[in-house]
């Protein structure tokens, strides 16, 4: 698929369930979310696009710990030797020595969510790998190696460890499942542990100086990204 240009050291993979982010670093690249099982060959023919090979991946963030951000992480570990990075609270999901705890569904996420797996199955999505974790990121970490100021934000209430990225000089936010996109606006990303918690990190992230936000499921919004959020109503508006 072809890369999306967010700025001149970031791009979107789009993938047909969870975007994949590259980020050029000092001395290579990092991404951020993988996809399900089964997308690294795709990512690793983009990085090749980008003049990359494997062992230019230095780091490997995830949002959080649900199959469509972690699913490829293992694979990819293997082929770069990268370090993993994700927030403190879902590394025991992300290394697989606690059970993912089940989201909260309204009706019309549950017949979503039935759509997805029935769509997993017939593309045969292969099962699920847990990864080590290198790193279990906190809220106002920084990330080393990166060409650019960015800070963690713990973003709770799609799991329990969620995670935001806010690049400050670039205004560049990556709010994980969070915030989702539809026509242009910005909406509350279905499949929470916790809708409430979840409605005060989008809250949170709006108030945030930012121009583009980039977000695994639907387009990037490229610019007034911070507007389109602080105009969002997250209380009443999800799929």
């Amino acid at each position: 698929m072809e890369l999306i240009k967010i700025t001149p050291a970031i791009w979107q993979l789009p993938l047909p369930v969870g975007h994949v982010h590259f980020v050029r670093l000092l001395d290579g690249y990092a991404l951020i979310d993988t996809g399900v099982p089964g997308s690294a060959p795709a990512v690793l023919a983009a990085l090749e696009q980008l003049g990359g090979c494997p062992q230019d991946v230095r780091q490997i963030v995830l949002t959080h710990s649900h199959v469509d951000h972690m699913g490829s992480a293992a694979d990819l570990v293997a082929a770069t030797g990268a370090r993993v990075l994700a927030g403190a609270l879902d590394a025991p999901f992300i290394r697989g020595t606690a059970p993912e705890p089940e989201a909260v569904h309204t009706a019309s996420e549950h017949a979503l969510h039935e759509q997805i797996m029935a769509g997993f199955a017939d593309a045969e999505v292969p099962p699920l790998k847990h990864v080590p974790l290198d790193v279990e990121l906190r809220d106002g970490d920084t990330l080393d190696g990166w060409a650019e100021p960015v800070r963690v934000l713990h973003v709770p209430g799609h799991t329990s460890g969620s995670i935001a990225l806010h690049f400050t000089e670039s205004s560049v936010l990556f709010s994980g499942d969070t915030i989702a996109t539809e026509g242009g606006r910005a909406i509350l990303g279905p499949f929470n542990l916790d809708r409430q918690q979840a409605i005060a990190s989008f809250r949170r992230m709006a108030a945030l100086d930012v121009e583009k936000v980039c977000v695994p499921h639907g387009l990037p919004l490229l610019e007034n990204g911070g507007a389109v959020l602080r105009a969002a109503t997250p209380e009443s508006d999800w799929v």
